[in-house]
């Protein structure tokens, strides 16, 4: 039977990457993102157009939808368009983020931490709501997956970014309350923390610091470059797949060992 996934934040980046691997991989998948930007955020988006691409890249196999993830009834109908174009739901994959930020904390505005929140946060846990009762309705024995994308800021305190700190460590706690939540019902939850990624978070990341070089961000993992939106993509899908199945509750480290 042909596995089926929902993919929030996928029209560029880490999410586009994990909509792409997917669908290589013979899973069909609904991609959803916002494709709009917000105020209060200080670089560009994905657009409609980004979101299009990457559809008719796979036709046949991913249904692009323009959803904001901090509506619930957005992400509901997302989900319903799963199961009535595919038949079911088997993978969430929780990518939409947003990076605010650049003063200490003491000096973080109101929108600053509502930004990082409402989608970063708001938005995973809209998805659970939206989509682990669809992943409970598959027959039993399930092998339903849940997977936010958290971030090495989960894990290590960074420069001027506590709000965003904060929201990372939010999606790690909720990644934890919901695996012990679907205990023994086949349905895992997990997330995984990338490192320094090339994505235009990064490039939004590197403006806050005022690098003249992302490269830069290299010098703090392991590998001593940058990763690849691709390489990330490869964790996130095979926590999506039926092999995964003894994990549960946790973190995978996708961050070229930027919290070693």
């Amino acid at each position: 039977m042909t596995r089926v996934a929902l993919v929030t934040g996928a029209a560029r980046g880490i999410g586009a990457a994990v909509v792409d691997r997917l669908a290589a991989d013979g899973w069909q998948v609904v991609a959803a993102d916002l494709a709009a930007d917000l105020p209060g955020v200080p670089y560009s988006l994905g657009r409609k157009e980004d979101l299009e691409a990457l559809a008719k890249r796979w036709p046949g196999q991913v249904l692009d939808v323009v959803a904001d993830a901090r509506e619930q009834d957005q992400l509901t109908e997302a989900v319903a368009l799963a199961e009535r174009e595919f038949g079911g739901l088997d993978a969430a994959v929780g990518a939409a983020a947003l990076m605010a930020g650049g003063k200490p904390l003491w000096e973080t505005t109101d929108t600053e931490w509502d930004t990082l929140f409402d989608t970063g946060v708001r938005g995973v846990f809209n998805l659970a709501r939206a989509a682990v009762p669809a992943l409970l309705r598959r027959p039993e024995p399930r092998s339903g997956r849940f997977v936010a994308l958290a971030s090495a800021a989960a894990h290590k305190g960074l420069w001027h970014l506590a709000g965003y700190n904060a929201a990372k460590h939010a999606v790690v706690g909720l990644i934890k309350g919901l695996a012990t939540d679907l205990r023994g019902t086949g349905v895992t939850a997990t997330a995984v923390s990338p490192g320094s990624t090339r994505t235009a978070m990064l490039d939004a990341s590197a403006a806050l610091y005022d690098l003249a070089d992302v490269e830069e961000f290299s010098q703090h993992q392991l590998v001593e470059r940058l990763l690849e939106p691709e390489e990330v993509a490869a964790a996130v899908c095979w926590l999506c797949g039926e092999q995964s199945s003894a994990i549960t509750g946790t973190v995978v480290h996708a961050d070229g060992g930027f919290t070693a």
